[in-house]
């Protein structure tokens, strides 16, 4: 670790340009050094002993090789405990981590933006069994400005750590060293921003608050499951018709089955824009399909049979068979469309909007933290009959009992309150 005083500059929470000057330590590799990647069952069985003669709550994180593999696999994982040290894990030459989770059973997890880790650390064996603390989520809570785990432990506990490789491609085999330091550092400092966390929430009167939220991250993360996918293809606006979203489709689900079977990243082997344009074309033969400029691209022409067959497939299906336009609307519309078509709606959606915007200021935290947009959106534009379906339909949509607590009065008056003053002046 370097003791390099360096200034940093942290911009006020009202977003005015005021600057106020900081001083932090940066920060390049583990105080301890770097440890040894754990690569062979001797290793991993040293480090299962000295996390089990660490005490307190474990911080873990994982590399993924996001943008660059299909899957989202960890292809690096990073443990610390007091008393125990840091360790990096390959887990690539495991075929489970289970003995691991067996020392485990019991201990309390650390983790930034729990999410994002929660589903590869699932898929090597490592589940938590006891309390799970997420840093980004108590910063959010907290209305901390900035709650990157950069930001919070630069704000928080004075230390400036270097970020350039977070999105490399950890599935490089050697890892550089200086990535290595820049994994190990992700876990360096999560047990002390924890404990400093922790007391600005007890502090915050929001501990109880945090206890419900972490307990929902760790009940509900899971791999996302999406209808329709190739729906989400970037650049779908210029579609015009069911002929070119078939071609779309085709080819996605084309793309698709390589970059599961090759574990590439699907965009690496065709992008969005050159399916949208191969669907925009309106090129149906083989032979003028062959002649798109992007066709002649390395990485697209080692498949661009197999593209060329997917437009032509699609081309060749029965009207019946071809994707609809745009899918049915299953929710509420868009809210710049409630004013026309639901006026009492809308009203009730200003109310709230504003009543929640005022009392997440009071609070000290995002509105989007206080309950989501969504679930407001839904009962507002079908609201339940009566006040006990309201809290059972927020619990349903997943809202915490904290978040019902506060929201539920306003909701309330916008539903109800909102009518029987219309009533009363008339």
């Amino acid at each position: 670790m370097s003791d390099q005083i360096e200034p940093t500059q942290e911009v006020a929470d009202s977003g005015s340009p005021e600057v106020v000057e900081v001083e932090s330590i940066r920060v390049t590799e583990p105080r301890e050094g770097l440890p040894e990647i754990v690569s062979t069952p001797e290793q991993l069985a040293d480090l299962i002993s000295a996390i089990s003669r660490g005490t307190g709550p474990v911080a873990l994180d994982a590399e993924r090789a996001s943008g660059f593999k299909y899957s989202q696999r960890a292809y690096l994982i990073q443990l610390r405990r007091q008393g125990s040290g840091s360790h990096l894990i390959d887990p690539t030459l495991f075929p489970n981590l289970n003995s691991l989770q067996e020392a485990l059973v019991g201990v309390d997890w650390i983790l930034h933006a729990a999410s994002q880790d929660l589903v590869c650390l699932a898929e090597v064996g490592l589940v938590p069994t006891a309390n799970v603390f997420d840093t980004e989520l108590a910063g959010r809570l907290l209305g901390l400005p900035r709650v990157g785990l950069g930001p919070l432990i630069e704000t928080q506990l004075g230390y400036s750590l270097a970020k350039e490789h977070s999105a490399a491609d950890w599935s490089t085999r050697p890892l550089p060293e200086s990535w290595l330091n820049y994994a190990a550092l992700d876990v360096e400092f999560l047990i002390e921003l924890w404990e400093l966390l922790e007391t600005q929430l007890h502090g915050a009167d929001k501990h109880h608050w945090a206890i419900q939220e972490f307990d929902h991250v760790k009940r509900t993360t899971g791999p996302i499951e999406r209808v329709d996918p190739w729906r989400r293809t970037s650049g779908m606006h210029v579609i015009r018709n069911a002929r070119e979203l078939a071609v779309i489709r085709e080819v996605w689900f084309a793309r698709d089955e390589i970059a599961r079977e090759q574990d590439i990243a699907a965009g690496r082997i065709l992008s969005d824009s050159h399916i949208v344009t191969l669907a925009s074309s309106g090129l149906t033969k083989e032979s003028e399909l062959k002649t798109l400029s992007f066709m002649h691209l390395r990485n697209v022409k080692r498949h661009s049979d197999v593209w060329i067959a997917a437009a032509i497939r699609a081309h060749n299906l029965p009207a019946e068979a071809l994707p609809a336009l745009k899918l049915p609307v299953t929710g509420p519309p868009a809210p710049r469309n409630w004013e026309a078509r639901n006026p009492q709606a809308w009203k009730r959606l200003e109310f709230a909007r504003s009543q929640l915007s005022a009392i997440a200021e009071k609070l000290g935290l995002p509105i989007e933290n206080l309950m989501t947009p969504e679930t407001i959106r839904k009962v507002l534009w079908s609201p339940p009959d009566s006040p006990e379906e309201l809290r059972r339909t927020l619990s349903e949509f997943n809202a915490r009992p904290w978040q019902i607590d506060i929201v539920f009065p306003i909701l309330e008056t916008a539903i109800w309150g909102l009518a029987k003053s219309k009533t009363s002046e008339l």
